[in-house]
């Protein structure tokens, strides 16, 4: 009985010491490493036109999450910004896949306002994430023009 006991006591000693150890290094690489939250800077949105502000952006990220939805209908999505004349529209242009473990879908998209464009490109989004432009280039046909 007595050496069942010192056994228990030796394993319960191990366990509180490990468990200590192990709170002080996760509180040691929180201070060390900052934490990811998955947002994009504000100026993500010069990908589409540098002449796009703040909110032009964040409202036109809005329209792509929408439009790029995989259990949506895969239609259009429109925005404007009234307060800068700039507007423009996401058309999903293909099925969602899965890149890199994250849901793609390519797209069209078309600016107008102030600057006017006609792009096409990639966005995908980690599950739960928001969507994030991975390519972007002009249309075949602004292209050529």
């Amino acid at each position: 009985m007595r050496e069942a006991l010192k056994v228990l006591a030796v394993g319960m000693i191990a366990l509180s010491t490990g468990a200590c150890s192990l709170v002080v290094g996760v509180v040691g690489l929180e201070e060390e490493e900052p934490q990811t939250t998955g947002s994009l800077p504000s100026n993500a949105g010069r990908v589409l036109s540098p002449d796009l502000n703040d909110e032009d952006w964040r409202r036109a990220k809005a329209a792509l999450g929408v439009a790029l939805d995989p259990q949506g209908p895969g239609t259009r999505v429109s925005w404007d910004n009234p307060a800068s004349s700039m507007k423009g529209s996401f058309t999903p242009t293909g099925a969602p896949f899965v890149k890199d473990d994250q849901i793609c879908r390519t797209f069209a998209s078309a600016l107008s306002g102030p600057a006017t464009a006609s792009l096409q490109g990639t966005a995908c989004r980690p599950s739960g994430g928001e969507w994030v432009i991975k390519d972007v280039k002009p249309t075949k046909a602004q292209a050529k023009a």
